[in-house]
């Protein structure tokens, strides 16, 4: 199998790693996460410039029409730089809603403000103890009218304080883990009756519980259908999973550079702990679980565009399994070859590894995803 890229593949992954080489390193990184909101607008208007929000939506909408892999390239570059701005929230999963099910009027009011950068969205879905199940849904959405009336809290709602307008899941009908009678709805984050509460994440980002209290939105607000919407979660979820793989995979990469360059330099005893065969070793090792997550993210990405939910469901578990594992190997290793400093704010080494903690928990851990593979027979059935 052809694992090369052609030529606009290249010249993507060469513009997208120039750019975020020129105006990303470490302590500008840090500079940015200062800023009000968490993160850099002038750095997003950049993206915005270059194309990369725009990337997944189809030329009739204003995008690029391009495909997973695109998106896998950006990623990646994303992971190796731990940008911080929120290219997974606005353009992945909420993108995903309205590239996926949202009508021709939807995609006009909010779509251009996505790619032309001046509209962040957010996805409300996690509540208290409903874990990894999407179809976990307590929060109500009552109809009013010919418009619906919604009541209920959200949880670590990611870069949900700077959002414009929320994704937000909610109950039309039916018990609290039933998979029907489960709506995707737009809500405008400035709405009455909008309760927002922001907060820094572990990983430097930023995530807002968010609580609905009577709010009250249009017929139109609606994605899809509105007590049908779970295919349509479970999809984009997909999505942001395959995105998470890749950025994973970035970040080990980076880890490790960052840790191999450490032990070269790095002297005990007036040598360089990197002549130290047991060390070699361990770098041999996180070498082999960083290239058993970079073959399971190329698997994930190809399973993108498989239509079969269950078959794809299925595979992008099997990656997630593999990348959180590896995340989890590749940065303990590199703390602990890094000592002491290593668990500093003044070192990105902890950096690297506080955002590969955090993804590995994202859509669902290592654990979660794999009683899903083994519940299906395996991967390989």
């Amino acid at each position: 199998m052809d694992f090369d890229l052609s030529e606009e593949q290249r010249l993507l992954k060469e513009s997208v790693d120039g750019l975020l080489a020129d105006s990303y390193d470490f302590e500008t990184r840090k500079k940015y996460a200062r800023e009000k909101g968490g993160w850099s607008k002038a750095q997003w208007s950049k993206f915005a410039e270059q194309g990369l929000l725009g990337l997944p939506f189809s030329e009739e909408d204003g995008g690029f029409g391009s495909g997973a892999v695109e998106t896998m390239i950006v990623m990646e570059a994303m992971g190796r730089a731990l940008v911080v701005e929120p290219y997974l929230a606005t353009v992945i999963l909420g993108g995903g809603f309205l590239r996926r099910g949202a009508s021709s009027e939807q995609k006009a009011a909010h779509l251009p403000g996505i790619i032309d950068g001046s509209k962040t969205l957010a996805f409300a879905q996690l509540e208290k103890n409903s874990r990894y199940d999407l179809a976990d849904v307590s929060t109500t959405a009552k109809k009013k009218g010919s418009g619906w009336i919604i009541d209920g809290e959200k949880f670590v709602v990611l870069h949900g304080d700077t959002a414009d307008t929320l994704v937000v899941t909610a109950r039309t009908k039916g018990g609290q883990r039933d998979k029907t009678g489960i709506g995707a709805f737009l809500v405008p984050a400035n709405a009455k009756g909008v309760t927002v509460k922001g907060y820094p994440t572990q990983d430097s980002l930023r995530a807002a519980d968010i609580t609905f209290t009577n709010v009250e939105v249009g017929a139109d607000a609606a994605i899809g259908d509105p007590e049908n919407a779970l295919p349509l979660i479970e999809r984009v979820a997909d999505d942001a999973r395959i995105a998470l793989c890749a950025e994973a995979v970035g970040a080990m990469e980076e880890s490790l550079k960052t840790t191999m360059q450490y032990i070269k330099e790095r002297k005990q005893f007036g040598v360089a702990i990197g002549t130290f065969q047991v060390l070699q070793h361990r770098g041999a090792d996180m070498f082999v679980a960083l290239e058993q997550a970079r073959s399971m993210s190329y698997l994930a990405t190809m399973a993108g565009g498989i239509d079969n939910a269950k078959e794809r469901a299925l595979s992008v578990a099997a990656a997630k399994v593999q990348i959180g594992r590896s995340a989890r190997y590749v940065g303990q290793q590199a703390i602990q070859l890094h000592g002491g400093v290593g668990m500093t704010m003044e070192f990105k080494i902890g950096h690297y590894f506080k955002r590969l903690t955090m993804i590995e928990s994202l859509f669902g851990d290592a654990d979660f995803h794999l009683r899903r593979v083994a519940d299906a027979g395996g991967l390989v059935n």
